[in-house]
């Protein structure tokens, strides 16, 4: 009897995990912008699901080197994305013109140093632009949350200064601000219109600054492989070894954040929306010190929040304790807004 009532105790935890877990839909999306670009858009959503809320839809944006697959890599079976998803959310990915399978300009056909930097950040502001501009009328919807890694936090910052209507929630995953150490994306001799990147290069990079006894167990087995195999295969010209990446984004930290003295390409006080900065501890490609000196900045933000995560880097999304960025950025956005004390 007691094993009947166990196994029917099991069965039932079964069923309620599969209810809270519904099947995700996944499309492939490509959305104009200007006359001849094309911008690859990767969506998930409930299976079934066309209607959501302002408060239900959700736009990543990815930083300076690769295209967005990181946020839809099925680490440990399930992406970033997917724990979205499941929680209700239509949520979407972008790869910026020159990145991933979004268009990439004729120049980058050509040596690097015969054409000049493209995809500065306030280009990258028009092209996340358009595509939450085809969002909004996709779901007709007023406004969405926005959700930047790196790079991406510029980019997602300066469009909401520039389109705060649209925008309900900003998230800042490993915020780029006024620089005081060295960039950890350097390009030697002319700054040409793209730069090259290697597997070996990436990794190296990846495990800057993080202490020697954390490093053999701070990716999981195979995850670094799964990641680079898929981001390394959107660049054809590669052979999965090597890609090519936009300079824009190098000439803005020449021209802004890293410049001496370094100078801000975006006003904080302009973000009007709940903002969220997250970061790991041993973030080496946007220190902490960032986030600290742009927090109090953020003077007409409604409210705000300050997040370090333990033992990870920038690249905690795909690390061991991904979990803990996953939930906290869930929490902020799924949270409601704080109420006014009774001594109000």
């Amino acid at each position: 009897m007691r094993m009947m009532l166990a196994l029917a105790a099991l069965t039932l935890m079964g069923s309620t995990a599969l209810a809270q877990s519904p099947k995700i839909a996944a499309e492939d999306l490509m959305v104009p912008h200007g006359a001849d670009t094309q911008i690859y858009v990767r969506n998930k959503h409930p299976e079934g699901v066309t209607t959501f809320g302002p408060d239900k839809i959700a736009v990543f944006m990815h930083g300076a080197t690769y295209p967005g697959t990181a946020f839809d890599l099925p680490l440990g079976g399930k992406s970033w994305m997917d724990y979205v998803a499941e929680r209700g959310y239509d949520v979407y990915a972008i790869d910026l013109p020159g990145y991933g399978r979004s268009t990439r300009p004729a120049s980058m056909n050509a040596p690097a140093d015969q054409s000049e930097p493209f995809m500065r950040t306030p280009d990258a502001a028009k092209a996340l632009g358009s595509v939450v501009d085809y969002v909004l009328k996709r779901r007709n919807a007023a406004n969405l949350k926005l959700i930047g890694w790196s790079w991406g936090t510029a980019i997602t910052a300066l469009y909401t200064t520039e389109n705060a209507a649209k925008v309900n929630r900003l998230t800042l995953y490993a915020p780029v601000w006024l620089r005081t150490t060295p960039s950890l994306v350097q390009v030697q001799g002319k700054l040409g219109g793209y730069r090259v990147v290697s597997r070996d290069a990436a990794l190296a990079r990846w495990m800057t600054g993080v202490p020697e006894a954390a490093k053999a167990s701070l990716i999981p087995r195979g995850w670094f492989d799964q990641w680079a195999d898929a981001t390394f295969a959107t660049d054809p010209a590669g052979g999965g070894k090597t890609l090519r990446a936009p300079n824009g984004v190098v000439a803005d930290g020449l021209d802004y954040w890293g410049a001496s003295p370094p100078k801000p390409l975006w006003d904080p006080a302009k973000i009007t929306v709940p903002t969220l900065l997250v970061l790991a501890e041993w973030d080496h490609d946007t220190p902490p010190y960032m986030a600290q000196a742009l927090y109090p900045l953020l003077v007409n933000a409604p409210w705000k929040r300050h997040a370090m995560l333990s033992g990870g880097t920038h690249t905690i999304v795909m690390e061991k304790n991904r979990m803990l960025l996953l939930r906290t950025v869930q929490q902020f956005l799924d949270e409601t807004p704080p109420e006014p004390s009774a001594t109000q």
